[in-house]
């Protein structure tokens, strides 16, 4: 049976289509989900797209914390359903508690576009699993309030759990402390990342087809889960 993986539309998503896209590519059936309904519609993961949701008013994320779908999401996250949050998606998981500290505006002040290289720190987490540790990949990068921060006990508690996933290569694009591009909870089914995978799925569109592996990893995840 073909997994189905959700992709959220808030008012101000920008990469809801790149993402289900995408998870198509993978080999997955992409479900759209919109911000006012609660009804996940027995999709088997969820991914939290790039863009603006509520125009990023108040602070990036803030609102669609509270959005209907994104109850039933937080509910589903801690009872185990693998969720990727990307751009704004890492924003609004960190709004909603699902994972620790806080993005805001990169220390430059500057919006950033660019080709970023990562290196996989985690290849244990349900959106990781067919990387290795150590690899480097090339992503796409595109954010003003990039910056990931955190107190240093919960930076601490990262490194130690093993829960800092990847890190930017060649120069920090925004700030982020510790290089920090992407983290996960301690379960290891939720993940935030500040690069977008999904414009890395192509030859044709993409500087690589790194970020594919982001999505094909949530399939071998979910292939392997108990039923």
């Amino acid at each position: 049976m073909t997994a189905r993986v959700g992709v959220v539309t808030f008012p101000g998503s920008l990469d809801d289509g790149d993402a289900a896209r995408a998870v198509r590519i993978a080999g997955a059936e992409p479900v759209r989900l919109w911000h006012g309904d609660p009804d996940l519609h027995g999709v088997d993961a969820v991914v939290l797209p790039g863009g603006f949701s509520y125009g990023d008013y108040l602070r990036c994320g803030a609102i669609a914390r509270f959005a209907p779908v994104m109850e039933t999401i937080v509910d589903a996250a801690r009872g185990g359903l693998p969720v990727l949050g990307i751009c704004n998606g890492f924003q609004i998981l960190c709004e909603a508690h699902l994972l620790p500290g806080a993005l805001t505006r990169n220390q430059h002040l500057h919006f950033r576009n660019r080709d970023q290289v990562l290196r996989i720190e985690s290849a244990g987490t349900a959106w990781t699993n067919t990387f290795q540790a150590g690899q480097e990949v090339l992503i796409p990068v595109k954010n003003g309030e990039g910056c990931y921060v955190a107190d240093t006990a919960t930076l601490d508690q990262l490194e130690g759990e093993g829960r800092v996933v990847a890190r930017y290569v060649g120069g920090n694009p925004n700030g982020s402390q510790r290089d920090i591009a992407a983290i996960t909870n301690a379960a290891g089914n939720v993940v935030g990342i500040m690069p977008h995978p999904e414009h890395a799925v192509e030859a044709l569109t993409g500087p690589s087809l790194d970020g594919l592996g982001f999505f094909t990893s949530v399939l071998k995840h979910l292939v392997g889960a108990p039923a």
